[in-house]
């Protein structure tokens, strides 16, 4: 069983974009909540996240940070098993 993963993001972000196609590439479906034009769902990631910055991404409702965060897990082979309820 694959993990529930949700992405905070805005339409042109260049980090948002990488972590897209990151995704994409693996094959992970992933549900994109676009913050850009709603000061309340950015209050909301913000609340979540701690941070005030795109993207945030949640595996299993877990904060994992954003788009180097992300491709700093990739690295050193811990992303896969997160992402395959593995971890």
């Amino acid at each position: 069983m694959s993990a529930k993963v949700v992405m905070y993001t805005t339409r042109f972000c260049p980090y948002c974009m990488r972590a897209r196609s990151m995704l994409k590439k693996k094959g992970v479906e992933y549900e994109d909540i676009a913050v850009g034009n709603d000061p309340a769902l950015w209050q909301k990631m913000q609340a979540l996240s701690g941070q005030n910055t795109v993207p945030q991404i949640f595996i299993n409702d877990q904060s994992i940070g954003g788009f180097d965060d992300m491709a700093f897990l990739e690295r050193q082979g811990k992303l896969d098993p997160l992402l395959n309820n593995q971890q």
